[in-house]
């Protein structure tokens, strides 16, 4: 049996996992409670918000997941950083079926969200960018260019991402990736 004290982390996974799956405004709160095995007072006791609370920090706990994954591989160069990306959407689209995608970009992209989780989902937006242009700089990639570069991987990651669900194959992942080491050998990221 789960720990009661545990009721908090485990309802922001499955919160994220079920947003990944359904999207935002198809998650009811019941179904993170099954989901995740939480006593049912746990969403008021950890979210006095309620939902809009509860789908903000799921949002923002996501967003931080990825970050952390970002930093991770940013030492390794920008072509050890794309792979590493490309692989995690490899593994989440193999995870789900390919039906899992991005809950930042669930809570972005769906009118119906919650304003506080589309805030959410912005800033992590924004971090991740942040992150990508610092790891691209670091890697060589010119500062004038960085941000640029650091925007269209990300967008890249987020649309092949979409392509593949909506096309039912991962093929849309893959290319990007390679697609991404042509323009990161254009800018002259020297590591491979």
């Amino acid at each position: 049996m789960p720990r009661r004290s545990d009721a908090r982390q485990r309802m922001l996974e499955s919160g994220a996992t079920l947003f990944r799956e359904r999207g935002v405004s198809a998650t009811a709160l019941a179904d993170v409670l099954a989901h995740s095995g939480a006593p049912r007072g746990s969403v008021y006791h950890h979210f006095p918000g309620g939902r809009e609370q509860f789908s903000a920090e799921v949002v923002a706990y996501a967003g931080r997941a990825l970050s952390r994954r970002i930093s991770e591989a940013a030492p390794l160069g920008g072509h050890r950083l794309v792979d590493l990306l490309v692989d995690h959407w490899q593994d989440v689209l193999a995870g789900t079926d390919l039906r899992g995608g991005c809950p930042v970009a669930a809570a972005a992209s769906e009118a119906a969200a919650d304003p506080g989780a589309r805030e959410a989902a912005g800033a992590a937006f924004a971090h991740w960018t942040d992150r990508l242009e610092r790891a691209l700089t670091a890697d060589g990639v010119d500062a004038t260019r960085a941000r640029s570069l650091a925007t269209l991987l990300l967008a890249a990651f987020e649309g092949a991402v979409l392509l593949a669900r909506a096309q039912g194959s991962a093929e849309p992942v893959e290319a990007v990736r390679e697609e991404l080491h042509a323009v990161l050998d254009g800018v002259s990221v020297p590591r491979r």
